[in-house]
């Protein structure tokens, strides 16, 4: 096949002015992969961090992790899909910013009809984080307490309604008085400014001294500290993100000191790896959207060829819910 395919790449490290569009040849799938016209697909913090080198990429490089579209053809032994279906995928390696890709096809999942392709190009790679917070990362059960740090992000408002719908206590922290009544319209059931108010006092009056059994954490430096100061003795921090740059070294005899802390830096593409598991957290996400546990919320939609806007809006915490590009 030699149509071409309008594509975000980057060939070199940088800001978002590296962020180049190219038509680019798509080709026909091999023995494992499909290829997917998409219809929109998501933004998320990662792409940050590997256009600008924190994750490193061989260059140059496509970026873009998750994505909806329509498949078009599929290679030899793939089963669980087939041309004309409706699929969505968070999945390496990156190259979502594209009209259509050729891909691995292990960790595109079938799309439900009831969700739009805008819904699930903003809520795949959210939501599949979400479930494997909740469900795979420690064991969380009704009536525990959780602070999850930029709750009003894409993957805060969608953590706020799983807790709600869990019957977890979610402390959710934010950067203004609106971010705050944003997360506590959609669920949580506690809402911190950091901005204004010292997060970790705040927690601990709270939770009356006690402290939480479990931090979600995505903002890495500028919180990090802060973070385990909240935990319970024997409580898990889960550090799942570097918005504020990377978490420095750690010593690792603090953990004990500080009531014999667990300590966690998982990865969503480790809990996908797994054809079989990755479905499976599909199937889960998309029955709590479509039973109306959670709602997805796009509060930003960009051009394929105003991408570096989209990238500068994330990268300054002006933007809320979910963010798409339209093709």
């Amino acid at each position: 096949m030699s149509e071409t395919a309008r594509t975000v790449v980057i060939e070199g490290f940088g800001g978002p002015e590296v962020l180049q569009l190219r038509d680019l040849p798509v080709g026909e799938p091999g023995p494992g992969e499909l290829r997917i016209r998409h219809q929109a697909c998501g933004l998320n913090f990662i792409d940050v961090y590997q256009r600008t080198g924190l994750y490193p990429l061989a260059l140059p490089h496509a970026l873009g992790m998750e994505a909806a579209g329509i498949v078009e053809a599929v290679g030899e032994g793939v089963t669980h899909l087939k041309p004309g279906d409706r699929a969505a995928y968070a999945a390496t390696p990156p190259g979502a910013y594209a009209q259509a890709r050729v891909m691995p096809a292990a960790q595109v999942c079938p799309l439900p009809d009831e969700i739009s392709f805008d819904q699930a190009a903003a809520m795949m790679l959210k939501g599949l984080t979400v479930d494997y917070l909740f469900h795979r990362t420690t064991p969380l059960s009704r009536g525990d307490t959780v602070l999850f740090h930029a709750a009003a992000g894409g993957v805060g408002l969608i953590a706020c309604q799983w807790a709600k719908a869990e019957g977890i206590t979610l402390i959710g922290t934010a950067g203004s008085d609106e971010k705050c009544a944003l997360a506590k319209a959609h669920g949580a059931t506690h809402v911190i400014n950091y901005r204004t108010e010292n997060f970790t006092d705040r927690v601990r009056e709270l939770t009356d001294g006690k402290g939480v059994d479990v931090v979600m954490d995505s903002i890495g430096a500028d919180t990090f500290e802060g973070s385990l100061d909240c935990l319970k003795p024997l409580g898990m921090m889960i550090s799942f993100g570097n918005a504020s740059g990377p978490v420095p070294p750690v010593n690792i005899g603090m953990l004990g000191q500080k009531g014999s802390l667990k300590l966690t830096r998982p990865t969503l593409f480790t809990h996908i790896s797994d054809h079989a598991a990755c479905q499976a957290m599909a199937r889960r996400l998309f029955g709590k959207v479509t039973g109306g546990e959670v709602k997805i919320r796009i509060d930003q939609r960009f051009p394929l060829d105003q991408v570096a806007d989209a990238h500068r809006a994330l990268e300054a915490r002006q933007t809320t819910g979910s963010t798409i590009l339209e093709l």
